[in-house]
């Protein structure tokens, strides 16, 4: 059955396949220390023009959300995230069990606003009994978000600013992250995340790698004992040179942010195919993922023929699905669902 229920469906893109082949048996330094994993960091930094950053690979998204936001809270502090925010809802409570309390506020489709996280933390130390309450340490962002929407340059900027004001870590999950670059309609770019966000993650697992995620600290952001605190959370290797080929493949000639393009292209086309069926979207997007709304006698008439996500009850009779493009999805695939819908 062909699928869009997500995009991570396919092994890994041909050309990171064949460079873990052609590497396969050189004989490098475990955990990170391989010559690939410096030059995969080095081409992270060009690429993000950052070249003063911390960056580090861990094996998956949750691990990275769980590691990041343990060690840069105190272990007072929770972390302020959109409601419909992934580590609010589909990560099984890891960062609650790495014991800090996720703080949620308002989702307006899927992004924070930036003036109500300032009215938050102004009204939490405006409470005389804040010291016995879990303290907004860090702020947390997806971009895309779980609803495949996107920041704006200013809505990023003004959220950086309240952390900054703040004193707190803005921190960006970026498990789509090219996607949302690649978007035809946006105004953030690589540079720009790199410069407001303290801390940002690269995803390769859903970008065309077989598994990893990149982290970047903006200088003097990067934790004490980063390398103990990832070990602890089962999100490194061994063979931490898997991290270093992929990576290093996906940032040589602009495969990462080409490969997300495609995607985005596939998306559009896909939304025509949709618009043209009249079918309702909720919302629109300008990334891989996007939300149709389906009569539920619709819902049950596709299961069968095409892959694709269930994602919430948006009345009695209808429910929102997900279709996600990547970066391995074909014109052929989306003529099959235009057949089938």
């Amino acid at each position: 059955m062909i699928s869009f229920a997500c995009d991570y469906l396919q092994g890994a893109h041909p050309t990171v396949l064949q460079r873990l082949v052609d590497t396969n048996l050189d004989t490098q330094p475990g955990y990170g220390e391989d010559v690939y994993c410096q030059t995969a960091k080095e081409k992270i930094r060009t690429a993000f023009d950052c070249p003063d950053a911390d960056v580090w690979f861990l094996t998956g998204g949750t691990q990275t959300n769980a590691v990041v936001i343990r060690t840069l809270l105190s272990p007072v502090q929770g972390v302020i995230c959109a409601q419909s925010g992934h580590i609010a809802v589909h990560e099984s409570g890891a960062i609650e069990y790495t014991g800090h309390k996720v703080l949620p506020l308002p989702a307006h489709d899927g992004k924070l606003d930036a003036a109500e996280v300032e009215a938050y933390l102004e009204a939490f130390y405006a409470d005389q009994t804040w010291p016995h309450c879990v303290a907004p340490g860090m702020v947390y962002i997806s971009h895309p978000t779980e609803y495949g929407t996107l920041y704006t340059a200013d809505e990023l900027r003004a959220l950086s600013a309240v952390c900054r004001r703040a004193n707190i870590p803005l921190f960006m999950d970026g498990a789509r992250l090219g996607y949302g670059l690649m978007s035809h309609h946006t105004d953030v770019t690589p540079a720009m995340v790199a410069e407001l966000c303290d801390v940002f993650s690269i995803g390769g697992t859903k970008v065309g790698a077989l598994c990893g995620e990149a982290v970047v600290f903006r200088k003097g952001r990067m934790p004490e004992y980063m390398l103990s605190a990832v070990k602890q959370q089962g999100a490194l290797l061994a063979k931490g040179r898997l991290f270093g080929v992929q990576f290093d493949a996906l940032f040589t000639d602009d495969l990462y942010f080409t490969i997300s393009r495609h995607a985005i292209d596939m998306a559009e086309k896909m939304k025509d195919i949709f618009r043209r069926k009249q079918y309702t979207f909720r919302p629109e997007t300008d990334t891989n993922q996007q939300f149709i709304c389906l009569e539920n006698s619709v819902l049950q008439r596709l299961q069968p023929l095409i892959g694709f996500s269930v994602w919430e009850k948006a009345d009695d009779t209808h429910t929102v699905v997900r279709f996600a493009t990547s970066w391995a999805t074909t014109e052929e695939d989306l003529a099959y669902l235009d057949s089938v819908l």
